[in-house]
């Protein structure tokens, strides 16, 4: 397993992260959830990703179940907090600091911890001041229940200014998780370049684009038996917007580039993000322990100028590239 900083922080972490958002809790069942982390291990993962409000808080305990009795020491356990947690009241979510102190202590209960060593707000809260919500971190610091603090799907400009609190209150902001693939490339443009400037690294969530990138979603066919774009526990709402011919059919001439390569469709797409020198992880997720197996396989592996040209001449003309497509909802939106 290939070892990186997390951003410029001395946090090392592994470059292949193991998170449990649309699995633990929800679409896999407890004991192949177990099954994937143990694999996930045994494979070197030492870095696992997860946040409250996946599966409503189950998963941060199936989580916890999982990584009982592993040394504490040697694991990277970061989850987050911003999203409706609990019966979903006026105080059960955003960044208010009620909400933030409420939740470490809930996050670390389901987690069988005393600490994380990163905490995320998982979305900008606009209607919650940003002093407060930095503040509010800041005492999580300080109290030991976390180690770094990082942002997830935050604009660049929202990460500027949390970085200048962060160091005005002398607490370190290190990382940033946003949606990241050959597909989905909103935060070369703005996100990449500030983070860089502030020392910020990237997390990044489905680099395989919901499993589209493996190649199994065929163009004029009905999605695969058991696969994420027939599950109606959410799997198939986050799919289903790559599901067009024109997507599928770029996306299977990717296929003898891996090939050449010598990689399967996934571990290009893994690959593919960790090229990125201010990506320091991939974030993969699995139903089954071969799917982790698969993908950890691309930690190390160096994508030469020639693939990423072809890769980039496959997908021309339907990448998604707009800063504009990251953005946070207010809390009307999310209230509905």
């Amino acid at each position: 397993m290939e070892i990186r900083n997390l951003g410029a922080s001395g946090l090392r972490i592994s470059a292949i992260a193991y998170g449990n958002w649309l699995t633990h809790g929800s679409q896999v069942e407890e004991d192949a959830a177990l099954a994937c982390v143990r694999q996930a291990i045994d494979e070197g993962i030492t870095t696992f990703d997860t946040a409250d409000v996946y599966a409503n808080t189950a998963a941060e305990t199936v989580l916890g179940k999982a990584l009982a009795g592993e040394r504490r020491e040697g694991l990277e356990i970061f989850t987050k907090v911003f999203w409706p947690t609990g019966p979903g009241k006026h105080n059960d979510h955003g960044l208010s600091r009620k909400h933030i102190m409420e939740s470490i202590d809930g996050s670390l209960r389901r987690l069988g911890t005393d600490y994380v060593d990163l905490y995320q707000a998982h979305r900008y809260d606009h209607e919650t001041p940003l002093e407060e919500t930095m503040l509010a971190f800041a005492d999580v610091v300080r109290s030991g229940k976390a180690l770094y603090i990082g942002v997830s799907e935050w604009r660049a400009e929202e990460i500027r200014a949390a970085a200048a609190l962060a160091k005005e209150l002398r607490v370190p902001l290190i990382s940033n998780q946003p949606q990241y693939s050959m597909l989905w490339r909103v935060i070369e443009a703005e996100v990449v370049p500030a983070s860089k400037e502030l020392g910020i690294g990237q997390i990044v969530w489905s680099p395989i684009a919901q499993g589209v990138l493996t190649g199994k979603y065929l163009p004029g066919r009905p999605p695969p038996a058991g696969s994420r774009a027939t599950d109606t526990k959410g799997g198939a709402d986050n799919v289903g917007r790559w599901l067009k011919d024109d997507v599928l059919e770029r996306v299977q001439q990717l296929q003898p580039i891996a090939e050449a390569a010598g990689l399967s469709m996934a571990q290009l797409a893994v690959a593919w993000v960790l090229q990125n020198d201010n990506v320091s992880a991939a974030i993969i997720g699995a139903s089954r322990p071969e799917q982790v197996t698969e993908n950890v396989a691309a930690a190390g592996v160096r994508l030469d100028a020639e693939t990423l040209a072809a890769i980039d001449r496959v997908l021309d003309g339907i990448v998604v590239t707009d800063p504009a497509k990251t953005r946070s909802p207010r809390r009307s939106e999310i209230l509905g």
